[in-house]
């Protein structure tokens, strides 16, 4: 059953699939006042899709700090503005929850960069990257991962735009929602072959 998936992609491969997209409720949490609103919603959850975007650098040796964390359940994704909140409590809390599975991809570097920023003790995160290889899997960046667990493929159009912008475009939103619930549905389907 665990070698069901193939071990990796060619490019031309990828192209096979068909493009998709996370379709639920996108939060954009700005400021405190949503930020307390969403809360709630997410400490229900036992299973979240974890990223974070960085708006991209392109000075040699230099690093912006995290502008967006996103967390996604099945139907809802909340895009986390620190550039504008900071880290709050509840945050760093979810973070350091062990009962709440943070499932992504290359999340040590995530993680060591967030705790920057605040400190705090990481807990239920799974890397996706170590946790494909018990089934096989080689590959492991998020496009083919999903292309190979789930059978569609995900744009990264998005990846290198601005995260700091006053607004963030619908295309930036949409793209920060689909690789975090993503992360969450690769997760839930291979735990249910398990």
């Amino acid at each position: 059953m665990k070698n069901q998936f193939k071990e990796s992609l060619t490019t031309d491969e990828l192209k096979e699939y068909d493009l998709s997209w996370f379709r639920g409720e996108i939060m954009v949490v700005d400021d405190l006042q949503k930020f307390n609103r969403v809360l709630p919603l997410i400490n229900k959850e036992k299973v979240l899709g974890f990223d974070t975007e960085t708006r991209p650098s392109f000075r040699k040796g230099h690093r912006n700090k995290v502008s967006l964390i996103q967390l996604a359940s099945n139907n809802h994704a909340f895009l986390f503005r620190i550039n504008k909140i900071g880290l709050p409590d509840g945050l760093t809390k979810i973070l350091a929850d062990p009962g709440i599975l943070k499932a992504g991809v290359a999340i040590n570097d995530d993680i060591r960069v967030l705790g920057r920023i605040r400190r705090f003790e990481p807990a239920g995160f799974v890397d996706l990257q170590k946790y494909v290889r018990d089934f096989g899997i080689q590959s492991s960046g998020l496009k083919k991962l999903s292309a190979i667990v789930l059978g569609f493929r995900i744009s990264k159009r998005q990846q290198v735009t601005d995260w700091e912008a006053e607004e963030l475009t619908e295309a930036q939103q949409v793209y920060a929602a689909t690789d975090a619930w993503v992360c969450r549905e690769i997760y839930k389907k291979l735990t249910s072959i398990n």
